[in-house]
């Protein structure tokens, strides 16, 4: 590569931010001399054992019902931070929450260096504390990282450390069925420098928000705006990763749904096919044209769906569950589902992630017609199915290799 010829690829990309730093992860892993961190590793990965903590002296108050903590309004009392500099991870280290000092010219404000994770902490009926598969969102986080070409960092080493964080704060996680503590990791750039290049110093930092249930006045239906004016991905785009950017793009055509009196949005590509629903993988369960029953959802081989952790349990519980003649992942077009809707062959349709598990879906607006199919507002049998399985997982109450188990730690 020469001098020309990257500083051009810096113009282009400074015109089109962080997500165009990757063309391929392996440029990442080549060596370059005007990126001289490119190919050359971590000298000190993170090392969870010489984690140090240091623990709040005015501990904040707990709320007595947790249903008044909603979601993601408070904050534990502790914090994990993790530094990246000179090609070395300061050691880990637990500390009081706190706001963190930004320098203007940091780069995650200016050019969105920045990804993240979401997961949970559930207390099972013993009082013990579980994660729901924890090493999938590690190794989702570290590919987010990789398409900003931030440095590996070993995943197994960081969930340590979020594990001794979760402990630190395990009277946080609230007791109820249902309720949870809602655990975001995030990585960013931190280089003090206003022009466009791979981070070459980030933080690692986690942070817990009890949250109360997500449908505390119980579970309903949504419907969704169905349109393609605007795009949430695109081949070749960021979709696929949980980066920063990916979101508040999204908050335009949320606000134009509820404006047609629709919670969320059915993001259609230009071509008319279905990728998520609002911030959620899409399911929809239907007959399909060979007279068989169906769950599909959208593939990941394009990189513009994110690989739910939720979504994927799905798949393998309806695998499991015997109720289809296939589970398929694949492309789903606007015009099947009007069609299938027609001819009465539409049975359900849900988003799932994280904060939700399943969020029911009644019917969608397109192009100014309402296709409502759930009948007398009445949810699907197979959602409903799904919630309470993973729910009972998560909590303990069903024993599966999914639900782990955080051991007491001095």
């Amino acid at each position: 590569m020469n001098k020309k010829s990257l500083l051009t690829g810096l113009g282009i990309g400074a015109v089109l931010g962080a997500g165009s730093f990757l063309l391929h992860d392996k440029f990442c892993k080549k060596k370059c001399e005007y990126f001289p961190f490119f190919g050359e590793g971590t000298e000190k990965d993170i090392d969870s054992s010489k984690i140090t903590v240091q623990l709040t002296k005015n501990p904040k108050k707990k709320k007595e019902d947790p249903n008044e903590y909603g979601f993601g309004k408070y904050m534990s009392d502790h914090m994990l931070e993790i530094d990246y500099i000179d090609k070395k991870f300061t050691v880990p280290r637990i500390v009081p929450f706190h706001d963190f000092p930004v320098h203007p010219a940091t780069s995650v404000i200016h050019y969105g260096i920045t990804a993240f994770e979401g997961m949970k902490a559930y207390k099972d009926s013993e009082g013990k504390i579980r994660l729901f598969r924890p090493m999938k969102n590690m190794k989702r986080f570290l590919k987010s990282a990789r398409r900003l070409c931030l440095p590996d960092f070993n995943p197994e080493e960081l969930l340590k450390c979020i594990e001794k964080l979760v402990m630190i704060e395990k009277d946080w996680v609230p007791e109820k069925k249902g309720f949870a503590a809602y655990i975001r990791p995030i990585i960013m750039g931190t280089d003090q420098f206003l022009g466009l290049k791979p981070a070459s110093k980030y933080k690692i930092f986690v942070i817990i928000s009890p949250v109360g249930s997500y449908y505390s006045d119980g579970m309903k239906g949504i419907r969704l705006f169905a349109q393609n004016e605007y795009l949430r991905s695109w081949v070749g785009g960021t979709g696929g990763n949980k980066l920063g950017g990916n979101y508040a793009p999204t908050l335009l055509p949320t606000l134009k749904g509820f404006e047609k009196e629709c919670k969320s949005v059915l993001f259609l590509d230009k071509e008319g096919k279905v990728t998520e629903a609002g911030a959620m993988n899409c399911m929809v369960i239907w007959e399909n044209e060979n007279n068989e029953r169906e769950l599909i959802t959208p593939s990941l081989e394009d990189n513009t769906i994110l690989p739910g952790i939720t979504r994927d349990s799905i798949l393998k519980l309806a695998k499991e569950s015997g109720q289809f003649d296939k589970v398929t992942e694949g492309d789903i077009t606007i015009n099947q589902l009007v069609k299938a809707h027609n001819e009465n062959r539409l049975f359900e349709i849900f988003g799932c992630g994280t904060a939700a598990i399943v969020s029911p879906v009644l019917g969608f607006k397109y192009e100014g017609k309402t296709y409502d199919f759930a009948k007398d507002g009445k949810l699907g049998e197979f959602t409903l199915y799904l919630y309470d399985t993973i729910l009972s997982i998560q909590h303990g109450e069903i024993e599966h290799q999914w639900s782990h188990l955080i051991e007491e730690q001095d």
